[in-house]
């Protein structure tokens, strides 16, 4: 009865439009106190206490100083010289501006993890530039938004972050290995169907006949930017810095790279990249905290086992389980971001992958995967919003579009099933699992 009251009172404040965040906060505390009459506020000390816990976890710094990364080398100029770059390899012709875009959303993601800010600072070049090429506003925005959400599995990634905080059997340097090469592949799952498509529908005709870029020139204007995920990655690797001490380390060399050798941002600036990375920082350990309630409501209460036994003694076996929680987070992936996501279904679903004796880290980058395809599914979905905002065009008209993208990526889902190795190789060779 109380697990009922939880998860209506959260989707009925969902419904009327309530942060997520306080959403979960609001509802937690309600069942709290219902499961608690007799001694309320002896009960309801555990929401402070879960409140603290949840953000006292050292993990967490890493969080909003990636965060005001992404947010410096948006503003820095960084993707137009990544763009410039990426022409100069690939040469001019149809099909090519999309696979650019792809590249770049990926190089991007190793620096910034956030999906929305990629979206917005690829799509602030790639679009105007693809429409004058000939290709339509509607494809643009769709190969944009499908891009945008490789970088939730590219390190530094801050929703792997988060699982990595609620998950304590996977480290954040093995979580970030693991993303690594299935992030190539989901570019080169997204750069096959975009390619060939515009080839079929001749777009990008005007791109032909314009003069090509040259390389070097090209590559020493985008080095600096091509460094920071050397930097964040290789440090880490070779032991010289945490990922906590990564990000710090990355947001004085975004600064460097954006204040003296670009010089794109000036001291006035400061003010407003602080702010925003703040404030975005601040709502996203919100969310956190207010989970952390959250997800102890769902295990005091006794919700967490009878969703596990009943998933578990349905006869839907491994498989069977696998192909109903795809369904389940593309669903949720298409309303919520990915952070969200983790917060709310990590718990409930880790009783089920221990019970499978999946790997937590191979489980983990599956979820992501998962959680990544929902956010370029129509009719909600948050990269695809913001790059069909960019284009000027309704979400509706990406559909025909984004359609063969989600196809491409859900094959890359089935092999992450059939070989998990995919996933799991790189950790175990670093020595991280």
């Amino acid at each position: 009865m109380i697990g009922l009251v939880l998860f209506s009172v959260f989707v009925a404040l969902m419904v009327i439009g309530v942060p997520i965040g306080v959403a979960m906060g609001v509802a937690a505390v309600i069942s709290i106190a219902l499961a608690n009459t007799d001694t309320l506020w002896f009960g309801l000390l555990a929401v402070p206490q879960n409140f603290y816990a949840s953000l006292g976890k050292y993990p967490l710094l890493a969080l909003p100083m990636f965060v005001l990364v992404g947010t410096i080398f948006e503003r820095s100029g960084v993707a137009s010289r990544l763009v410039t770059l990426a022409i100069s390899i690939l040469g001019r012709g149809s099909g090519v501006l999309p696979v650019v875009a792809i590249l770049v959303a990926m190089l991007l993601g190793g620096i910034s993890g956030s999906g929305p800010a990629t979206a917005a600072a690829v799509g602030g070049v790639m679009i105007i530039a693809m429409t004058r090429a000939g290709y339509p506003p509607a494809f643009s925005a769709s190969v944009i938004g499908a891009s945008a959400a490789i970088d939730i599995l590219i390190p530094p990634s801050i929703a792997l972050i988060v699982y990595s905080i609620l998950v304590p059997g996977a480290s954040v340097p093995a979580m970030f290995a693991a993303g690594l090469f299935p992030g190539l592949l989901f570019g080169l799952a997204l750069m096959i169907p975009a390619y060939f498509l515009s080839r079929r529908h001749h777009m990008g005709q005007a791109e032909t006949g314009l003069p090509q870029i040259k390389f070097w020139p090209s590559l020493r204007d985008a080095s600096w930017g091509l460094a920071a995920p050397i930097l964040i990655l290789g440090g880490m690797r070779a032991g010289l810095f945490t990922p906590t001490e990564a990000a710090v380390v990355a947001v004085f060399y975004g600064l460097f790279v954006g204040m003296v050798v670009y010089r794109t941002i000036a001291i006035r600036d400061l003010f407003y990249i602080f702010r925003d990375a703040g404030e975005l920082s601040a709502i996203i350990l919100m969310v956190v905290a207010l989970a952390g309630i959250f997800a102890y409501a769902l295990s005091t209460l006794g919700i967490i086992d009878p969703v596990t036994q009943a998933i578990v003694k349905s006869g839907l076996g491994e498989y069977g389980t696998l192909a109903l929680l795809i369904m389940l987070l593309v669903l949720v992936g298409m309303v919520l971001d990915g952070i969200s996501i983790f917060l709310i279904f990590v718990p409930l679903l880790m009783p089920i992958a221990i019970f499978f004796e999946w790997n937590l880290i191979w489980f983990g980058i599956l979820l992501t995967v998962m959680v990544a395809i929902g956010q370029f599914t129509p009719p909600i979905a948050v990269n695809l919003m913001v790059s069909c905002k960019i284009a000027g065009v309704a979400i509706e008209d990406t559909i025909k579009w984004v359609l063969w993208l989600l196809l491409a990526t859900c094959v890359l889902l089935v092999l992450l099933i059939v070989f998990p190795e995919i996933a799991t190789w790189l950790p175990l060779w670093l020595g991280y699992s």
